[in-house]
C-alpha cells in the first residue's frame, strides 16, 4: 500500500531523455562538498590550526640567532696645545655574533604545547561537524526542490480539473440545469488556483536558489521519489539510548569539551607566570678592527678579538606591575564561560536528539495517517461527484472536497520529506551522520 501509493502521488512524470540527464542526489552531494563555502573556510581552517603544534613546539626547542655587522669609523681629535695637535684615525670594524638557547625549565611553553594538542583535535571536530551540518543542508535543499515541484504539479493538475468544473458549471447554467452561482463558485476556484500558482513558482524559485547558493551553480532536473520509499523506526526504539549518545558523542558537545580543556590549561600556563624560567644559552662574538698609518700615528694597527661564552639563565619574575595576576582571575572567568557553553552544548544536543527521534516515530506514523486520510478523501471526492451528477451535491461541494484530495496529496509527499530529515538531524545529534547516509537517501528515493 505504501509503495503504491507514494508512486501515485509524487513519482516525477519525466521522459525517458529527462530521467537519463536528471541528476540525483549524490552528484548534488558532490558538487556540494567540492563547491560549499562553508565547508571549504572550514577545512581552511582546519589546516591552519594544524600549524599551532609545530608553533608552541618551538618555544621547547632550541633557539639560534646570527648577528652581524660592518661599520667604518671615523676619529677625530684636536688638542689644544702649543702648537696645536690633531688625530684623526678611519677604521673598519667588522663583527659577527652567534648566540643560542635551549629552554630547560619554562612550564608556559609546555602548558601551551598540549593547549595546541587539544585545539588540533578540536579542528576536527569543527570540520566534522561542518561536513555533517553540509549533509544536512544539502539533502533538505535537494528535498525542498523536489517538494516545490511537486506542489507545482499538484497545482496545476488542479488547475485542470477546476477549469474543467468551470467550464462544466458554464455549459450548465447555459443549459438551465445549474444556477449563477456554482458558476461563480467554480470562477472564484479557478482564480485561486491561479493565485496558488504564482506562489508555488516563486517558492520554487527560492528553493532553486538556495540549492544553487550551496552547489555553486544552477542545478538541473533532479530525480525524484519512484515509490521505493519505506519508513522505519529508529533503533534502538526508546529515547534515553540516543539522547545519552548525543550528550557524550555530539560533535558540538566535543567542540565545546575541547575548549574547556584549553580553557583550563590557559589557567594553568598564566599561574606558571609566576615561576621562574631556566635556559642553557651560549654565545660566540669575533671582531675585526684595523686603521692604515697616518701623518698622527706611529704605524697602523688591527686587532681581532673572539669571545666565546656558555652557561646557564635563571629569570625569577618578582613584580610585574600586577599583570600576571590579572591575566589568572582573566583566564579563570574564562574557563567558567567554557565550562557554562560545554553545558549549553549538552543540554541542545539532548534537545536535538529528542525533537529528531519524535520526528522521526511521529514521521512514521503521520505517514500511514496521511494514506489513510487520502485513501478517505478520494472515496469522499468520488462520492461528492456523484452526488453532483444525482443533484444532491453542488459543484461547490465538489470542488472543495478536490481541493481536500490534492492538500492531503501534498501533506502526504511532505511527511516524507519531513521524516528523512528528522532522521538525519537524529543521526547528527549522536555524530554518526556520513557519506553512507548520503548514499542511503539515495537509494531510498529510488534514484
Amino acid at each position: 500500500m505504501l509503495k503504491r501509493t507514494l508512486a501515485i502521488l509524487i513519482a516525477t512524470a519525466m521522459s525517458t531523455s529527462t530521467v537519463a540527464t536528471a541528476e540525483d542526489l549524490i552528484q548534488i552531494y558532490r558538487d556540494a562538498v567540492a563547491s560549499d563555502p562553508v565547508l571549504a573556510s572550514a577545512r581552511a581552517t582546519r589546516e591552519a590550526t594544524q600549524e599551532l603544534v609545530p608553533q608552541a613546539r618551538a618555544g621547547l626547542l632550541p633557539a639560534v640567532n646570527l648577528v652581524g655587522n660592518a661599520t667604518e669609523q671615523d676619529f677625530n681629535e684636536k688638542l689644544h696645545t702649543d702648537p696645536t695637535a690633531t688625530f684623526r684615525e678611519r677604521y673598519p670594524n667588522y663583527a659577527y655574533t652567534v648566540s643560542a638557547s635551549q629552554p630547560l625549565y619554562r612550564p608556559q611553553n609546555s602548558i601551551a604545547l598540549n593547549q595546541a594538542r587539544q585545539q588540533v583535535g578540536q579542528g576536527d571536530y569543527i570540520l566534522a561537524s561542518s561536513q555533517q551540518d553540509l549533509i544536512v543542508r544539502a539533502i533538505q535543499a535537494y528535498l525542498d526542490v523536489l517538494l516545490a515541484r511537486f506542489n507545482i504539479e499538484l497545482t496545476e493538475s488542479q488547475k485542470a480539473a477546476v477549469s474543467e468544473n468551470l467550464a462544466q458549471a458554464k455549459r450548465n447554467f447555459e443549459v438551465g440545469t445549474a444556477t449563477i452561482t456554482d458558476t461563480n463558485d467554480a470562477q472564484a476556484k479557478f482564480d485561486q488556483i491561479v493565485a496558488q500558482e504564482i506562489s508555488a513558482q516563486n517558492d520554487l524559485d527560492n528553493k532553486l536558489a538556495a540549492l544553487r547558493a550551496i552547489i555553486g551553480r544552477a542545478p538541473k532536473e533532479l530525480q525524484g521519489f519512484n515509490g521505493r520509499f519505506q519508513p522505519e523506526l529508529p533503533v534502538p526504539g526508546t529515547l534515553e539510548p540516543w539522547v545519552e549518545k548525543a550528550i557524550l558523542e555530539n560533535y558540538q558537545v566535543r567542540i565545546a569539551q575541547a575548549n574547556l580543556d584549553i580553557a583550563t590549561l590557559e589557567v594553568d600556563r598564566q599561574r606558571a607566570g609566576h615561576y621562574p624560567t631556566v635556559d642553557l644559552v651560549a654565545s660566540f662574538n669575533q671582531g675585526y678592527a684595523g686603521a692604515a698609518a697616518s701623518a698622527a700615528t706611529t704605524g697602523a694597527f688591527a686587532n681581532d678579538t673572539r669571545l666565546a661564552i656558555i652557561g646557564v639563565q635563571l629569570n625569577v619574575p618578582i613584580y610585574q606591575g600586577g599583570a600576571i595576576s590579572s591575566r589568572v582571575r582573566q583566564a579563570i572567568s574564562n574557563q567558567e564561560k567554557a565550562r557554562q557553553d560545554l553545558e549549553f552544548a549538552r543540554r541542545n544536543a539532548q534537545l536535538l536528539a529528542q525533537t529528531s527521534f519524535s520526528g522521526v516515530t511521529n514521521g512514521v506514523a503521520q505517514v500511514k495517517a496521511f494514506e489513510q486520510a487520502l485513501a478517505s478523501a478520494q472515496v469522499s471526492y468520488d462520492s461528492n461527484k456523484l452526488g453532483l451528477e444525482v443533484g444532491v451535491r453542488t459543484n461547490l461541494d465538489v470542488l472543495n472536497q478536490q481541493q481536500q484530495v490534492f492538500q492531503t496529496r501534498f501533506n502526504l509527499a511532505q511527511s516524507y520529506y519531513n521524516f528523512v530529515i528528522n532522521n538525519l538531524k537524529l543521526k547528527q545529534a549522536v555524530g554518526t551522520l556520513t557519506d553512507v547516509d548520503v548514499e542511503q537517501v539515495n537509494r531510498d528515493l529510488g534514484t
